[in-house]
């Protein structure tokens, strides 16, 4: 019961947060229609600073209830989802190809490093602050991100002009303009284009892999220990255990492994490693099993998938990198999840076990890995083409 507790509570989550992200895209593409990308990023993070105050003044209120708590939770869950998409889109947006490859690791250590900061300053903070008025402090922090936007639009800005003034050209005047489109740009722009439509199916099979195994997680852990103290113990072993990887991996590893296999085998290295896991799972279902896979997974999606993931992105118009991109993480992400939690929820009520779950994933993570080696294959071949076309149009 505990365990269909869970999924129950998770199925209204995801659902929940589903609902909300469709009611945000139409408003992300009316602002990305009017306004420039340095102008409309700030605009978004201080939208979600005004949220932040906003609940800081319902939870110090009178009024404050279940309600309150639970429309911050989906609001939470909107705001991480939209913050990393945005940034990242910001990323592809101001790094070529190249440079993608190089630093992408790097800077997705510096989530990593938020990810053990964060649990820390709270947990020191906490007592002496109290729940509510750490919203501040992430109110505070959210203004540092703001601008740290503006310097690096600034950068980019005075960087391809001084490109530009070197090869005697002039800058790209697209830049500093507004998308434009339509507010729904970003879907059609999905629908037209298969190679986006790989990267939406991409996802859709991430979040169905990682929801079946989080399930399983749940299931297995509950039925291991008896007392929440030692879950929680466990799962804060874990935790640790992933970010200290994916630190050490995204710090030093992650731009060599792209520059060593490519990035076709980037983007299908951890699904199938996570194909020998669920056969694992299959054949002995335990808590040193799960643990390992847990582990594995995360840190091989934070430290490798994800940057790779990326950079897909970097050979791609800058309406596809906001729009298009935006509805792929947060829509898309979020729908995968609500759905994924339905299916694994309906499996089991027909009798399915978590061992016979484990197995029907296995074929998944195989076709996630074949859809993640093909459309690594595709950005190799749309960035020699971009490439061909720059050295074409220089010289002709």
């Amino acid at each position: 019961m505990a365990v269909a507790g869970g999924v129950e509570h998770l199925q209204w989550m995801f659902s929940a947060t589903f609902i909300a992200m469709l009611a945000v895209t139409p408003m992300f593409g009316w602002v990305t229609r009017r306004f420039a990308p340095p102008r409309f990023l700030p605009y978004i993070y201080s939208f979600f600073i005004a949220g932040l105050l906003l609940f800081y003044a319902l939870f110090t209120s009178d009024i404050a209830d279940a309600w309150v708590a639970r429309a911050f939770f989906v609001w939470a869950s909107v705001f991480n989802l939209f913050a990393v998409s945005v940034f990242w889109s910001l990323m592809v947006d101001i790094f070529d190809n190249q440079q993608a490859k190089r630093l992408f690791g790097v800077i997705a250590a510096g989530g990593t490093a938020g990810a053990l900061a964060g649990p820390a300053m709270t947990a020191v903070l906490v007592l002496h602050l109290g729940t509510a008025n750490l919203l501040l402090l992430c109110a505070a922090l959210l203004g540092w991100a703001v601008l740290c936007t503006r310097r690096l639009t600034a950068w980019r800005g005075a960087a391809a002009r001084q490109r530009a003034k070197s090869e005697g050209h002039a800058t790209d005047p697209g830049r500093d303009v507004a998308l434009g489109g339509s507010i729904l740009a970003g879907i059609r722009l999905i629908a037209r284009s298969p190679y986006l439509a790989g990267i939406c199916l991409l996802m859709l099979l991430f979040t169905t892999l990682a929801t079946f195994l989080y399930f399983q997680q749940a299931q297995i852990v509950r039925d291991s220990f008896k007392d929440s103290a030692q879950r929680t113990a466990f799962f804060a072993g874990m935790d640790l255990a992933v970010n200290a990887l994916t630190l050490f991996i995204q710090g030093f590893l992650t731009a060599r492994i792209v520059a060593r296999i490519g990035l076709d085998w980037a983007l299908a290295l951890v699904p199938i490693l996570l194909a020998g896991g669920f056969l694992l799972l299959w054949m002995a279902p335990g808590l040193a099993v799960i643990a390992c896979v847990q582990v594995a997974r995360r840190a091989g999606e934070y430290a490798l998938t994800r940057p790779a993931r990326e950079m897909l992105y970097t050979v791609l118009g800058r309406e596809e990198k906001y729009k298009a991109k935006n509805v792929i993480d947060t829509v898309v992400y979020r729908g995968g999840d609500a759905v994924s939690a339905w299916v694994f929820a309906g499996l089991q009520a027909i009798g399915v076990s978590a061992a016979g779950i484990s197995f029907l994933a296995v074929p998944l993570s195989l076709a996630w890995a074949i859809t993640g080696f093909r459309l690594g294959r595709r950005r190799e071949k749309l960035a020699a083409d971009r490439a061909e076309n720059d050295i074409t149009g220089g010289t002709g």
